[in-house]
Formats: C-alpha cells, sequence, structure tokens
C-alpha cells in the first residue's frame, strides 16, 4: 500500500482546516445578523442550527461517496455547491434566506470526512493514530479559528463580508486540492442506493460505531450549546462584542494542538481509558463554566479543558471505528459524524432554550449532564465495542 507522504497529510489538515471553518463563521456573529433583521436571539440561532443540519445531511449523502466515485470527482462538484451557497449567504435579504443557503454551506462543507479515512486508509496500524489526529488537528483548529476570524471580520466589516471572504478563499483552496492532491479510486461497484443500504447495515452489525456515534453527539452537543450562547454571555455579563467573543476561539486552537499528541497515545494505550479520563476532563469543565458567568478566567479555563477533552474523545472514537471497518471506512464515518453533529444541533437548540429560560447556569448545567451522559453509555455498552 502507498504510503501517505507528511506534505499531502499535512495539506488534508489545512484543508479540512479551511472548509470546516465554514460551519461555524455565524456563531460569533449570531448578535449582529439578530440586529441587521430585527430577530429575537431564538431566532437567530437557527442559522447555526440549519448549518449544522446541512453538514450532518451532507454527510449521509456526499461522504458515502468515497467508497465508490473517485475524490476528485466528489471536489469538483461539492465546491461550486459551496461557493454558490456562500455567496447566497452574504446576499441574502431575510432571516429565511439566511437559513436556507446556511443549510447548503453546511451540505457542502463536509468533505473534511473524506480526508480522515483517507489518511487512515493510507496510513499502517502503527502510524493510523497519528495520522488521524494530525488531520483532525486541522479540522478543530478550523472550526476554532473560524470564531476569531469572523469574530474580527464581523466587527470591522459587517456579517455580510465574512461570507463573501469564504467564497473566494474556497475557490483558491478547490484550484491547490486539485493540483496536490492524490486519486484515490474506490473499489465499491454497487448502486448509489446499494451504497447507502449498506450504511444501515453497519449501523445495525457494528456496535463499536454506534457507540462511537453516542459519545461523540453527546460531548458535541455540550460543546455547541456553549459556543451558541457564549456570545450572549459575553455582551450581557461583559459588555463585550463578537471580536472579543470570537478570540476565544484561540484559547480552544491551544488545545486542539493536543489532538496530534491524543493520536500517538492511540497508538500505544489503551482507548477505554483515553475516553474516560476524556470524559473526567469534560465534566470538571462545565463546573468550571457554572461558576464562571462573571469570570474570565474560569472561561479561560473551561474553554481549553472542554476541547482538549472533547479532541481526545473525538479521535478515540474514529480511530477505533476505522481500525474495525477497514472495507468502508468513508461509510462508517458517515455513521458517526451524522451522529456527532446531529448532536451538535441537538446542543446548538438546547444551548438556545436553556440560556433564554435559565442564563448561563442553565447551559453549564446542560452541558453538565450530557458529559456525565457520555461516561454511563460507555460504562455500560464499552465491553462489546472497545
Amino acid at each position: 500500500m502507498k504510503q501517505l507522504s507528511n506534505s499531502v497529510l499535512y495539506l488534508m489538515s489545512v484543508s479540512s482546516g479551511l472548509i470546516v471553518a465554514n460551519l461555524y463563521y455565524n456563531q460569533p456573529l449570531l448578535n449582529q445578523i439578530a440586529l441587521s433583521f430585527k430577530v429575537t436571539e431564538s431566532a437567530v440561532s437557527h442559522v447555526a442550527l440549519s448549518t449544522q443540519l446541512g453538514y450532518a445531511a451532507g454527510l449521509l449523502f456526499i461522504i458515502p461517496l468515497g467508497d465508490k466515485i473517485s475524490n476528485k470527482t466528489i471536489l469538483k462538484f461539492d465546491f461550486l455547491l459551496m461557493v454558490l451557497s456562500l455567496l447566497a449567504a452574504a446576499a441574502s435579504g431575510t432571516l429565511a434566506l439566511l437559513i436556507a443557503s446556511s443549510f447548503f454551506v453546511g451540505f457542502s462543507s463536509a468533505l473534511p470526512q473524506l480526508f480522515v479515512p483517507m489518511a487512515a486508509q493510507l496510513s499502517d496500524n502503527k502510524g493510523r493514530g497519528r495520522a488521524i489526529g494530525i488531520v483532525m488537528s486541522g479540522l478543530l483548529i478550523g472550526i476554532l479559528g473560524s470564531r476569531v476570524v469572523s469574530g474580527f471580520v464581523g466587527e470591522q466589516f459587517g456579517w455580510r463580508s465574512m461570507y463573501y471572504a469564504a467564497a473566494a478563499l474556497m475557490v483558491l483552496l478547490f484550484v491547490l486540492l486539485q493540483i496536490k492532491l492524490p486519486v484515490i479510486k474506490p473499489k465499491y461497484s454497487g448502486s448509489y442506493l446499494s451504497l447507502l443500504r449498506s450504511i444501515a447495515f453497519y449501523f445495525k452489525t457494528e456496535p463499536s460505531v454506534r457507540l462511537a456515534a453516542l459519545r461523540g453527539g453527546l460531548a458535541f452537543a455540550g460543546l455547541s450549546a456553549f459556543w451558541t450562547t457564549l456570545v450572549f454571555l459575553m455582551e450581557d455579563s461583559f459588555g463585550y462584542g463578537s471580536g472579543i467573543t470570537g478570540a476565544f476561539g484561540i484559547l480552544g486552537m491551544a488545545g486542539a494542538l493536543a489532538a496530534i499528541i491524543v493520536g500517538k497515545l492511540n497508538d500505544k494505550f489503551s482507548k477505554h481509558k483515553i475516553i474516560l479520563y476524556s470524559v473526567i476532563v469534560m465534566v470538571v469543565s462545565w463546573l468550571v463554566f457554572l461558576f464562571s458567568a462573571h469570570s474570565i478566567i474560569g472561561l479561560v479555563i473551561g474553554i481549553i479543558a472542554v476541547d482538549m477533552g472533547l479532541q481526545a474523545l473525538h479521535i478515540t472514537n474514529q480511530n477505533i471505528i476505522f481500525s474495525k471497518n477497514p472495507e468502508a471506512r468513508n461509510r462508517v464515518n458517515t455513521i458517526y459524524m451524522v451522529g456527532f453533529f446531529i448532536g451538535g444541533a441537538f446542543g446548538t437548540t438546547m444551548g438556545a432554550v436553556a440560556w433564554t429560560n435559565f442564563g448561563w447556569t442553565g447551559v453549564s448545567v446542560l452541558g453538565l449532564v450530557l458529559s456525565i451522559s457520555i461516561a454511563i453509555v460507555h460504562l455500560i455498552f464499552r465491553k462489546k465495542t472497545v
């Protein structure tokens, strides 16, 4: 098997971050968007929700094609939709149009999940965890860094400018990927419908995939609830705008670098223990958040901890499912990531509800309950899956 070069590995890592950033540019801008369209905080949260639901749909209908169609072919059609969706979001005249455009931004931005199975496929058993960790570190830095960039751009030039800039960046990235990315020719010869049906087969027959999706979904629900409501907390408690809120992503980026270390640990240590330690870190972070409604230092500590915990759990989940299903990595990754981002959509919705009714205390308790739930389901079912 052809081994994955470091140059291509890091290209996939950077590309993952730049593409997935499209999903999160809106979060520090929600306050500006609400003011622009004269709607409530609860109503504008549907922009973030629609984006995440679109991403889940893209994972379900686009990523399985990685087991059937050349990656270069997928890139051509997907990037076209991505650029058009970003331009439509930038030009939206109503909140409804922005919500609709955001769905397709999310739908077309599922591409990084092609890179993760590709990294696993081109790596040997000893280096698989490292390769997944490197690609995931880029993806996670993109998730967190997007908030820094959009917070600054939104404050300086308005929220629409962020979408226009993202569209231009995607055009440049497409050209680079077409030149540098290796061609992967999958072996699956069945129809697209049979490909989708086989996803159900792996969901039914692989308990490790089901449990990983549940663990990941619960963890990401908590993080999504946090980032969706942080902009409101910063405005109400500290009087800060989107620029400062987005800058908090820098703290999470420091934690994202731990993904590479965790990837290497996955090649050497018990995945069960890594999962438990990850959950403990997330529980502690939500306890810190609970008492930090008026403490910047507390929020700083909590953000670093919660991101590190999520990253360690996420990479371990993917290493488990890829090692057990080498013939269908894109399809099992689809199952896992659909669950992951359905959890994110759930967290976005429940975070908005918790904030509206119970403020920051409600958001923190929500995150704490979600994190404890991960430990419970893992300890109950882990003997059959890890």
